[in-house]
């Protein structure tokens, strides 16, 4: 019988345990933040009838979509993000829930679209939503969990890009270009892609534009400064449409609320060329990039979807949200160097020596792991350099040694693997003592 050669998917992926650690600390803190905004966990179904995903992300999202016919019969597609679902799952649940209903999400989703650096066929996202209210306060609140959950993961140089799609709109209201809104959009989401002058192109050839309304639509999207100019430089840009004035209001009250909030303002950007390439955003929509990363992309993107409920029930239920890009993210610390590689290991090693006091052993191990310890327990009785190589492949910070002179004399050697330092102790200090040691490592 041959050998079947063993091999992923492109695109898909395995995690060590080290990138699988970092995963569950990224995992873990913004489950932490959005539970300290009042955000409560649900899950949905990996599969879905098509007709509820299908045409929900746009055109792009329908050809990147894993859909067949499954043993039933049943027309279904893998869901490719989980705010489609999320508008299915309000609208399913709504009178249960109450509104407005806060929730957080995490899971894999699936996109059948070119692979690039942190950018995978299967991937995990975490996502935060308001279903339920128009009030702007949700939009500031998105921002603000944002920012949270960066500066809580340890990044110092981030910024949050925002915008709001009734700019764009009464833009293309102003031009006459209201029918061509999605195509519109789809370009300028490439713009620091491939750039002005591609965008300009594909503007016409995708939109119709002529030369002068692109020229336009560039003019609003390359809008830079800080924000105050930004917002002062608008108005001449979209004219006396009602759409562009409701954006800019809406910029403007979001900014407030968020500097409010304690947002430095180097860490949040009104950047109006911000679209957001899927189709059912309506309103308040951002990006978030890492300063010191920039080329990596947005990490954490979102905004207002008023709509999207609207196709599964007749109640209106809006909304506004987040995506938390976490494989992406992890590529981004990976790629900076902040991976702990003690992360996937226990705090405490303990070696095996006597066979006949294996016992002795677990009973230690179950003691430090009731005083709040994680602990691995050597399973062999081999040489002390053996078990120490392996403590240390596997990350560990301290490994407590115990021979049978040990046991007679109820003490222990608490090694150090960092520095080599050992210290014996009674074993009736060994909890206290490890956790010192611990402290005094950081």
């Amino acid at each position: 019988m041959s050998v079947i050669p063993p091999r992923t998917l492109k695109g898909f992926r395995d995690y060590l345990p080290e990138t699988m650690a970092v995963r569950e600390q990224v995992i873990e803190t913004a489950r932490r933040v959005c539970r300290s905004f009042g955000f409560a966990p649900i899950d949905t179904p990996a599969l879905e009838y098509s007709e509820i995903l299908f045409g929900k992300g746009g055109e792009e999202s329908d050809r990147q979509m894993y859909r067949f016919e499954d043993h039933g019969g049943r027309d279904v597609a893998m869901r490719f993000d989980l705010t489609v679902p999320l508008a299915r799952f309000a609208a399913q649940h709504v009178r249960q829930l109450g509104t407005p209903f806060k929730r957080y999400h995490v899971g894999p989703v699936w996109r059948g679209e070119n692979t690039q650096r942190g950018r995978y066929r299967e991937f995990v996202q975490f996502d935060f939503d308001s279903i339920g209210t128009e009030s702007l306060l949700a939009d500031v609140e998105t921002l603000v969990v944002v920012h949270d959950l960066f500066a809580a993961l340890g990044f110092e140089r981030f910024t949050i890009h925002f915008n709001n799609r009734s700019i764009l709109n009464g833009l293309l209201e102003k031009l006459g270009l209201e029918s061509e809104a999605v195509a519109v959009l789809r370009a300028l989401d490439k713009l620091p892609k491939i750039g002005p002058q591609r965008v300009s192109d594909e503007l016409h050839h995708t939109a119709g534009t002529s030369a002068e309304q692109a020229k336009s639509i560039l003019a609003l999207a390359e809008l830079t400064g800080s924000n105050d100019e930004v917002i002062a430089a608008l108005p001449e840009i979209v004219g006396d449409s009602s759409q562009a004035q409701k954006g800019l209001a809406a910029i403007e009250e979001v900014l407030s609320g968020v500097r409010a909030s304690g947002i430095p303002e180097e860490r949040i950007k009104v950047d109006v060329s911000i679209a957001r390439g899927l189709a059912y955003y309506t309103g308040t929509v951002y990006e978030t990039f890492l300063g010191d990363l920039p080329d990596i992309g947005s990490v954490c993107s979102g905004g207002r979807y008023d709509d999207l409920a609207s196709l599964y029930t007749k109640q209106r239920l809006p909304g506004i949200g987040g995506s938390l890009g976490v494989d992406r993210l992890i590529a981004a610390i990976e790629e900076l160097g902040m991976v702990d590689a003690s992360a996937a290991a226990a705090d405490v090693f303990i070696t095996l020596f006597v066979a006949e006091r294996v016992g002795d052993y677990l009973s230690l191990a179950a003691e430090l792991r009731s005083a709040g310890f994680s602990v691995e327990l050597y399973p062999e009785s081999r040489k002390l350099g053996t078990q120490i190589k392996y403590a240390d492949r596997r990350g560990h910070r301290l490994a407590v040694i115990i021979g049978e002179n040990e046991w007679a004399s109820e003490t222990a050697q608490i090694k150090v693997l960092a520095t080599g330092t050992a210290t014996e102790v009674p074993l009736s200090e060994l909890a206290q003592r490890c956790r010192n040691l611990l402290e005094e490592a950081g």
